[in-house]
């Protein structure tokens, strides 16, 4: 189980990095005079789903609680 937890929390660190990574690829694409808006409009869809991941992730790292 902790094994899990330690893999899980791993996988966040790196998605979350991969996320930055992204959005500052976006940025610098979006500050050249001729981006191509399909390259930036997959990646926004990229940045989206590893940000979807990472609140999935999250979500089943917390523990659950009593109710």
């Amino acid at each position: 189980m902790q094994q899990d937890l330690h893999s899980v929390g791993r996988r966040i660190i790196e998605l979350q990095i991969e996320h930055r990574d992204l959005d500052y690829l976006i940025d610098k694409l979006l500050t050249e005079p001729t981006y191509d808006e399909l390259q930036v409009s997959r990646l926004k869809k990229r940045r989206l789903k590893i940000k979807d991941t990472i609140t999935l992730l999250q979500v089943q790292q917390t523990p659950d609680q009593p109710a």
